[in-house]
């Protein structure tokens, strides 16, 4: 004898257990709507006008699934627009679900520093100090020659460097202002005739001049030394260095450079054990369905009655037809399958749409876009004359 399997019956009676993951089982406002839920989407599929192929542990998974997706979409939406707020914030931080996210410029200026790198202006690259042993009468060099050049870290020759500043160049200008001897011998009295110096005491003793002046002068000297003597340069081409002018063995003995090494810079893993680095850790968790607002349930309910009318479309089809004295029955699980699988699609994409409209980006575009009509507004309305 077949075993009659139950369907549904008008009412049921949930108790924790009875979907499939469990998830909302405990909350008190999961476990009041549930049989009410079930009984509605009964009622929508034709209840007690047709009978109902499903079990209410088939109503319930529905709710649950619906619940479920209706917090991936929320979540997803949410994880898209802080994701650049979010990146290294600990994983373990509990469950962003509800609690709000503030905007912050630790994403941005993370991004920045590789900029810093390279212009020299801060970066999460380390710059090391170098120096080359200089020879007399040697113009060239070779940064990959252990035996001249030191590195701070490293190898020369071995470890793949880039010299990122060199410091070769002249004495600064100051230093020949306030030289203690600059008063006197022929030489030092013809420099402070050639730039106004003259009628003045030498640098060390100060007198009331206008910064500018100061600045002037450093930069005549400056000039001076880079026109009509042989400048301080060089010339760095792959590996090799070639400074100016030629090495006499009392005008520089070593030169110093920073550098980085290129394994810093390429070195695509950063410290961060335990941090959100994508999608897919970042600490989003299901959501608490007695915190959704009646928007949301009401989507819920809709999905779930979507997902119902699917289930009952796939029980139906099993057989096309039941046959009856003298006539046979045709089922419409094609129907009930098609309209269900159409309404999730649409409701997806209603959700969707509601999200991108909630957006920061959106929200700060109608903003603006509320200025500019009120700014327009005004320039409409006249001004008052006002006479004196």
């Amino acid at each position: 004898m077949a075993t009659k399997i139950p369907i549904w019956a008008g009412s049921s009676s949930f108790f924790p257990g009875d979907t499939p993951f469990g998830l909302y089982d405990n909350d008190f406002t999961f476990q009041s709507e549930v049989d009410k839920i079930s009984d509605w989407c009964a009622k929508r599929l034709g209840y007690p006008i047709t009978d109902i192929e499903l079990q209410p542990i088939q109503f319930y998974a529905c709710f649950e699934e619906a619940i479920s997706e209706y917090g991936a979409q929320v979540n997803t939406f949410n994880i898209r627009d802080n994701m650049l707020n979010l990146y290294g914030s600990s994983t373990g931080s509990g469950n962003l679900s509800g609690n709000k996210v503030s905007p912050n410029m630790g994403g941005i200026i993370e991004l920045a520093e590789e900029y810093g790198v390279e212009a020299g202006s801060g970066g999460n690259v380390t710059y090391y100090t170098g120096s080359i042993t200089m020879t007399e009468n040697q113009q060239m060099y070779d940064l990959t020659d252990p035996n001249i050049v030191t590195l701070e870290s490293g190898t020369a020759g071995i470890d793949a460097i880039e010299v990122k500043r060199i410091f070769h160049e002249a004495p600064p200008a100051i230093v020949k202002y306030f030289d203690p001897f600059v008063g006197t011998g022929l030489g030092s009295q013809n420099m402070l005739e050639g730039f106004g110096f003259g009628r003045y005491s030498p640098g060390v003793s100060f007198m009331m001049m206008p910064i500018y002046a100061d600045m002037l002068r450093i930069q005549a000297i400056e000039f001076n030394d880079q026109i009509r003597k042989s400048a301080y340069s060089f010339q760095l081409i792959n590996d090799r260095i070639k400074f100016f002018p030629i090495p006499n063995g009392s005008n520089f003995t070593t030169v110093y450079f920073q550098y980085i090494l290129k394994a810093d810079r390429s070195k695509a893993l950063k410290p961060g054990f335990g941090s959100v680095s994508d999608f897919s850790n970042v600490p989003y968790q299901n959501v608490t369905y007695g915190n959704i607002n009646a928007v949301g349930r009401q989507w819920i309910r809709r999905y779930t009655l979507a997902l119902a009318k699917e289930m009952l479309g796939y029980v139906r089809s099993k057989y096309s037809s039941i046959p009856i004295p003298n006539a046979d029955v045709t089922l419409n699980g094609a129907d009930l399958l098609s309209a269900g699988q159409t309404e999730k699609e649409g409701l997806i994409t209603e959700l969707k749409e509601i999200l991108d409209t909630m957006s920061r980006q959106a929200q700060l575009e109608r903003k603006q876009a509320e200025a500019d009509a009120m700014q327009q507004q005004m320039n409409k309305i006249p001004l008052k004359i006002y006479i004196g």
